[in-house]
């Protein structure tokens, strides 16, 4: 309480010289009313507790059965609905990272929860930068003569490129393949 009458007369105290406050005067008095607020808040926890305290002391054995029950419950809901949080929070962290999760069976979802059953951000980000980012190249060796690899006509002269050409350049073209596709009548 004095401490409020000591604000409520500062606060009707006029400025003595400067109609606005100086930048270190403002800082004080910010400083000030954050201090009484954590003090203030302090308070109310300690009470809070206080009184949850004394509400667990005057319960019936039936009441704290069921007290207990209820937070069980709670727990149960919130670890089921919070693996379905982790699953989706490390679905979202991997495509953006760009990265390919194991398989929902091989990890642990509870590991990711913290204490109050969500999931745990730092411990998702820690887990997905720790994955290997996928190679741009292909796993398997390309081009292992598996037959034809591409367009079955590419590289093939069609009938119009032939009418351009001289009857010595066809008859390479010829050797070399290039008309193959012509000769079987797919092109």
């Amino acid at each position: 309480m004095e401490e409020n009458k000591n604000t409520a007369e500062a606060n009707q105290q006029p400025a003595a010289d400067d109609a606005t406050p100086d930048a270190t005067m403002l800082q004080a008095e910010i400083d000030k009313w954050k201090a009484l607020s954590r003090k203030n808040e302090e308070r109310f926890k300690s009470a809070s507790q206080e009184l949850d305290g004394f509400r667990q002391s005057q319960m019936s054995d039936t009441e704290k059965a069921i007290e207990a029950a209820k937070v069980e419950a709670r727990n149960a809901a919130l670890s089921e609905v919070g693996t379905r949080l982790v699953n989706a929070e490390l679905r979202a962290a991997s495509s953006a990272a760009g990265v390919t999760l194991p398989g929902a069976e091989f990890l642990n979802l509870d590991s990711f929860l913290d204490e109050d059953g969500n999931p745990s951000s730092a411990r998702i980000q820690e887990f997905v930068s720790s994955l290997p980012t996928p190679s741009s190249e292909p796993t398997y060796a390309q081009n292992i003569g598996l037959g034809r690899q591409g367009s079955p006509a590419a590289g093939q002269l069609t009938r119009e490129d032939l009418s351009r050409m001289s009857p010595r350049e066809i008859n390479e073209a010829r050797k070399a393949g290039k008309c193959d596709s012509l000769m079987r009548g797919e092109i």
